[in-house]
């Protein structure tokens, strides 16, 4: 794979280890469809081999493990920093998810993320910032990011039934519940050389966000659900992911 054309300010970073995920990936799989009715529908669209961006909705806890577990590739996800602390933090670190500050610019986090698609693996984004109403009315500048920076493709993803209505953020549907998983067609964004102006950015960042959009109309169709409205107790609004 040739190297994508972007600075190389991240090249000092060797990004998150992938043998822990890999070994542990078919475990998290067989709990996941042990415990729910999980649904994939049309993962075709995940290229089998190169970098790609996985764009998710964000509604419930569950997301980020359904994701990782049923996707057709191992995928490092970029998870908030909260999450890695004692066993918990131990365990993501070894499974190769990158920690993040939703609230500032985090240069580790980025330099992580790019590592990642550089030498041509998955990655796992939740362009909303944090877990909601899961209907991309709004995101962060991230996604559009990482995808100038080095032209991999995004892939749409929805999750449906992973939050009851009404719920709080933490909780996970009842076991045996069914939970659905709707990838959507990937999307290429023009690869932009350094600098990169925060006004194309913003741009590009506004054209996913429509797209999102689609896709989401599209998997509510599809599935024939609809997401769970607002959570019972949502996260303070972080800030950008990332910004140029």
């Amino acid at each position: 794979m040739s190297e994508p054309a972007v600075t190389p300010y991240w090249h000092d970073v060797p990004g998150p280890p992938r043998r822990g995920l890999v070994a542990s990936r078919p475990v998290v799989e067989r709990l996941v469809r042990a415990t729910w009715k999980v649904r994939v529908h049309d993962d075709h669209h995940v290229p089998s081999t190169g970098p790609v961006i996985l764009a998710s909705n964000h509604v419930g806890i569950l997301d980020g493990p359904l994701l990782c577990a049923v996707a057709r590739r191992p995928v490092h996800a970029i998870v908030k920093k909260e999450m890695f602390r004692g066993a918990v933090g131990r365990a993501l670190r070894g499974m190769g998810q990158i920690p993040v500050d939703r609230r500032a610019t985090d240069p580790a986090a980025v330099k992580a993320a790019l590592a990642v698609l550089h030498r041509g693996d998955a990655l796992a984004i939740y362009p909303e910032g944090a877990r909601g109403a899961g209907d991309f009315t709004v995101i962060k500048s991230g996604v559009a990011y990482l995808a100038l920076c080095t032209g991999a493709p995004v892939v749409p993803v929805v999750c449906l039934g992973t939050r009851l209505s009404g719920a709080s953020i933490g909780s996970v549907p009842p076991a045996r519940s069914p939970v659905d998983l709707v990838f959507g067609p990937p999307v290429t964004l023009p690869r932009t050389d350094w600098p990169r102006r925060q006004d194309v950015v913003r741009e590009q960042a506004q054209w996913l966000q429509k797209w999102l959009v689609g896709h989401l109309r599209y998997a509510c169709e599809l599935t024939g659900r609809g997401l769970p409205g607002p959570a019972a107790r949502p996260e303070p609004e972080p800030g950008p992911v990332v910004t140029p």
